[in-house]
């Protein structure tokens, strides 16, 4: 197969790249800097930085994942404008170009996050719930994923991955958290009360990979492991895995200071269950937080 990736050289995109590539596909990643390609993603992927360098050359797929973290610093007017020009404006480029292709991929993948749903509160949340109205990160995922979406009117099948805090070695979130925790500094944020759906990266690069080849997938997925925990639950587990206390809160009202609306990321959470993949059949590797973090644990 065929497929072309935006953001391939992140942390979900390189390990998707591993494993198609030892599946014999064809991957060119499209990105900033398509020198960097080949090194992060294998050394047979194809980097490109203009989409016109494709020409007319058939695609099976595609996979859009590309981003800014939205997590990294707080969300001024500037880093905001940042957070929507990688989503929304890449996707709107990457519509246009297309309208001008003979040839169309069959599928589209496009990411999104939990975060679709806001600050779901104690509500159990499944692709059936209405989106979240209230805060920036909401609207974001919203935008993004209507967007991706116009591509069906161009006959191409879209898949939407509201993906969940990513439990990985290489990066992501929990890269943030290993110093303060290592340190014996880690502990609940706020309340500790509100839910994370978390997913290990092997559960998150299968179940790309599941509905990639299912023809009848269309429309969101929850990306996330069967049992979200409460973020205390998790705190407790972290430091477990890692041999070390955790008994240092982060109070809400340093978050609210420190990191002004980001704050609302970290205070607020979802309990989603990924209904529609396990209705499709998909098989979690890792359902339990304190197995997937112990699998992670000698890499740490």
């Amino acid at each position: 197969m065929r497929i072309l990736l935006t953001g391939g050289t992140g942390l979900i995109g390189r390990q998707l790249c591993r494993h198609w590539l030892s599946q014999g596909h064809q991957l060119t990643v499209w990105s900033r800097q398509p020198e960097k390609v080949a090194k992060a993603c294998g050394a047979s992927v194809r980097g490109i930085g203009r989409l016109q360098d494709l020409g007319q050359e058939p695609i099976d797929a595609i996979v859009n994942l590309a981003g800014a973290p939205i997590a990294d610093r707080p969300w001024t007017h500037k880093r905001k404008a940042l957070l929507w020009s990688s989503r929304i404006k890449l996707t709107e480029d990457l519509l246009a170009w297309l309208e001008t292709r003979e040839q169309k991929p069959a599928v589209l993948i496009s990411g999104s996050a939990i975060g679709w749903y806001g600050d779901g509160g104690e509500r159990e949340l499944t692709e059936q719930s209405p989106s979240g109205i209230d805060d920036f990160a909401s609207q974001l995922c919203i935008a993004w994923e209507e967007t991706a979406q116009r591509a069906e009117g161009l006959g191409i099948r879209v898949v939407l991955i509201r993906t969940g805090l990513v439990l990985a070695a290489e990066g992501g979130f929990l890269s943030r958290l290993l110093l303060p925790f290592k340190l014996g500094m880690g502990g609940r944020i706020g309340s500790g009360r509100q839910w994370m759906p978390w997913i290990h990266i092997n559960d998150q690069i299968a179940l790309i990979d599941f509905l990639l080849h299912r023809d009848d997938a269309s429309g969101p997925y929850n990306a996330c492991a069967p049992k979200p925990v409460r973020n205390q639950q998790f705190a407790k587990t972290l430091g477990a895995v890692l041999h070390r206390p955790t008994f240092m809160p982060m109070p809400a009202f340093a978050l609210k200071v420190g990191l002004g609306e980001l704050s609302l990321l970290l205070l607020g959470g979802q309990r989603a269950t990924p209904a529609r993949l396990l209705e499709a059949g998909f098989t979690f590797q890792f359902t339990d937080l304190r197995a997937a973090l112990d699998d992670l644990s000698g890499r740490l």
